[in-house]
């Protein structure tokens, strides 16, 4: 595995490893409501409608730094993972979390009438925006995928398979499932290239580490064994957009232009970052966005 690979897997795999937290969530919003899978709350009275989803083993604060400002001008809707930011795992301790997040998606927008949301997922979130875009078209207006791969096992080489990947997400899973809890929160820098700061770092350290290991370990398998490369001709909505980190230099632009090759996905480079893309680069970021929402 190259130095790249590595690295990113070790971004994404990041949870097996770390120690529980304190957790911050957004500014104050309505009451949630809980699915099956996930819990949703708002901010924003009106506007166009933007839902925006966490990765793995992260909660909704992911989005701390965008969400305020775009509730000026849209409705936005927060979304966590039901067992991420420290909630009760529901029914994501078990088998079919992928599948089971976006059925509830597309319950939650037909429910509420959301028009055509524009949907912005990061890393395992960004796979969940592909998911609605190819399967559930009528829901999703348009799609920003945040540094996650159609198939996050491409970092292990361009010819992976799932048959290939799925020894390697068994082992991750149990490795994840079997690491002992820790109460202490995290203070000091714990390395890692989830952030280029050391502050980034201890943030999502804390993040992560308040996942409920079951849940982190079924939904690390099935982002490992997940293939959505076929599908990716099925998402019309306008724009698809992927913002990717460029901290490992030119490998970065290999795995992605590889990974998302003949799909309709416009791929944004953003300089001088890591998986945490709104950690590192705060305004790029948020420009990112706007202009993404700008082109729906």
């Amino acid at each position: 595995m190259n130095r790249f690979a590595l690295n990113f897997a070790l971004a994404v795999l990041a949870p097996i490893a770390l120690l529980h937290p304190t957790s911050a969530s957004c500014q104050a919003a309505p009451a949630e409501e809980r699915l099956a899978h996930i819990s949703v709350t708002t901010l924003g009275a009106s506007g166009p409608a933007v839902i925006l989803i966490p990765g793995l083993a992260s909660p909704r604060a992911v989005w701390d730094g965008v969400a305020p400002e775009l509730a000026k001008t849209h409705r936005v809707y927060l979304v966590q993972v039901n067992g991420f930011g420290g909630d009760d795992p529901g029914e994501n301790a078990k088998p079919g979390v992928l599948d089971g997040i976006a059925a509830d998606l597309n319950s939650y927008i037909a429910k509420h009438k959301i028009e055509k949301p524009a949907i912005i997922g990061h890393s395992m979130g960004g796979l969940l925006a592909m998911m609605m875009g190819a399967r559930y078209p009528a829901a999703t207006g348009c799609v920003m995928v945040v540094d996650a791969l159609p198939f996050f096992s491409l970092i292990y080489g361009p010819t992976a398979t799932v048959d290939a990947a799925r020894p390697f997400a068994e082992q991750a899973r149990a490795k994840t499932i079997a690491a002992p809890p820790s109460t202490a929160p995290v203070t000091s820098d714990p390395g890692g290239i989830w952030s280029i700061k050391a502050e980034g770092r201890i943030k999502v350290a804390n993040w992560s580490a308040k996942a409920a290991p079951a849940v982190t370990g079924q939904a690390l398998y099935e982002v490992m064994t997940t293939d959505l490369r076929p599908e990716l001709a099925k998402i019309t909505a306008k724009p698809f957009t992927v913002l990717y980190a460029t901290g490992a230099g030119p490998q970065a632009k290999v795995i992605w232009e590889g990974g998302y090759a003949g799909s309709p996905a416009k791929l944004v480079p953003i300089a001088d970052s890591w998986h945490f893309i709104m950690l590192d680069q705060p305004t790029a970021f948020a420009d990112a966005v706007k202009e993404f929402l700008a082109g729906r």
